[in-house]
């Protein structure tokens, strides 16, 4: 018998831990998992998939205005009903816990229910109960954070925002990243009165800068008002027998009405309370598990992936590391992890897609870069009378003609940025692109037909 009740424990019901326990599981390892509440972590619950139903839902409102330039008649004012897609919505992601649950099953992995903490390098506690296991993996994700200012309890996160009781008048955004960009698009969509209040000078500034450029001038073609260089310095409740309103007072010196203000400035690694500290597990300044490139902590025997490591917060991205620490663990080895060509997507109104180098990195980089950049409207919007316009950028390296970066700002940007994606892991150059065929009419036959550089 070995010493041990587990060869792998895993923290975290999350993409990443089921993942790893899964295939842990499959290749023969005695597994167990523990949850402290709904399977699927962040992605199913509050994030990923809500997130998208709920933008699904936000962009019938566009369609409905795009369906009289083709010829239907629709009521002046179709009626949206909050409390129907949330229950919708709801049915489907415990449609989805269960899926996972079953998944876990299927494979045989142990789930034990409950807030496990780190007792030693080979020790988890959940409750009472006390687990050893040869290897110990953390996947506990991130947590979203409130700004530290007078009345920031009066104010939501990300996570509330899918349990909202109802959809609010006005909202006051809080942040420029893509979970800003994609709720302020949402709730403008389903009707709300949107503030957008960034204390930077362009959004998705982690992106190519041409794209939260270009992005912001869509959502303001779209009613959301957009306040740069500006942050918020404290929300006040409404006095007693006025109306639910807060004041929310910005650093510029505004002040703003809003029934809702939402916060969505950074998330924070999930470590605290696990017991890290006293069982060795050396931490980042921001709480992240440090880790090197076999994803172990400076405590060999306990492994971290997704969220919680701080490298790159994409639930495609802590999959591929589960499935690299299983390899290595388990396996033979050949799964390894690469940070390269990560392709991305914000389901703001319009779609963000973008895979590879920014501008600004492939100058550092590569030196002499051809960049190629094209703004259209979409045939779709012809007819409708949409304002709505479509970017599309390409970043070649000028010497090796090998194409760096692809970026996209327009309808299904994160469907179109997959295929390319592909492209790029396998070194295509823009020789190549210009010899690919497009398919005509789509947009994105744009990005084998430019031909002219622009810089």
């Amino acid at each position: 018998m070995s010493q041990y009740d587990f060869d792998l424990f895993v923290i975290g019901g999350g993409s990443g831990g089921v993942r790893a326990a899964r295939f842990a599981a499959q290749a023969g390892a005695r597994v167990g998992l523990a949850e402290s509440s709904d399977l699927g972590g962040t992605c199913v619950n509050v994030g990923c998939i809500p997130k998208k139903l709920m933008s699904y839902s936000a962009h019938f409102h566009q369609d409905f205005q795009d369906a009289a330039g083709y010829g239907w008649s629709l009521p002046a004012r179709p009626e949206f009903d909050w409390g129907q897609l949330i229950a919708n919505k709801d049915r489907e992601i415990k449609h989805l816990n269960d899926i996972y649950l079953r998944l876990l099953d299927g494979a045989k992995v142990t789930l034990h229910r409950g807030f496990a903490t780190l007792v030693d390098a080979h020790t988890v506690a959940v409750g009472e109960a006390r687990f050893s296991a040869r290897h110990i993996l953390v996947a506990t994700g991130g947590t979203p954070q409130r700004p530290d200012i007078p009345g920031r309890e009066l104010g939501i996160v990300s996570d509330d925002f899918f349990h909202l009781k109802g959809l609010p008048p006005r909202v006051v955004v809080l942040g420029g990243g893509y979970i800003a960009v994609e709720l302020a698009s949402i709730l403008n969509g389903l009707g709300s009165d949107v503030t957008l209040v960034y204390r930077g000078e362009r959004l998705l500034r982690t992106m190519d800068a041409d794209l939260g450029v270009f992005l912001a001038g869509e959502l303001v073609k779209k009613g959301i008002k957009v306040v740069f260089g500006a942050t918020i310095d404290a929300i006040e409740a409404p006095q007693a027998g006025e109306a639910v309103a807060k004041t929310v007072r910005l650093s510029n010196g505004d002040a703003l009405q809003a029934e809702c203000v939402l916060f969505a400035t950074g998330r924070a690694p999930n470590t605290a309370r696990l017991g890290l500290e006293q069982a060795g597990v050396a931490l980042e300044k921001n709480g992240a598990i440090k880790v090197n490139d076999d994803f172990e902590s400076s405590v060999p025997s306990i492994l971290a992936v997704g969220d919680v490591i701080d490298r790159v917060a994409l639930t495609p991205v802590a999959l591929a590391e589960a499935m690299a620490v299983v390899s290595r663990l388990f396996g033979q080895g050949e799964r390894v992890m690469s940070y390269q060509n990560i392709p991305t997507a914000v389901f703001s109104h319009p779609n963000v897609g973008t895979v590879g180098l920014t501008e600004e990195q492939a100058r550092k980089e590569a030196g002499q870069v051809k960049i190629f950049k094209t703004d259209f409207k979409p045939l779709k919007n012809t007819l409708s009378g949409n304002t709505e316009r479509t970017l599309m950028k390409l970043v070649v390296d000028a010497d090796s003609d090998r194409v760096l970066g692809v970026h996209m700002v327009g309808p299904e940007a994160g469907e179109v940025i997959q295929g390319f994606a592909v492209a790029l892991q396998c070194g295509a150059t823009k020789a190549q692109f210009d010899l690919t065929i497009g398919i005509h009419p789509t947009g994105a036959e744009e990005f084998v037909t430019m031909r002219t550089p622009v810089a």
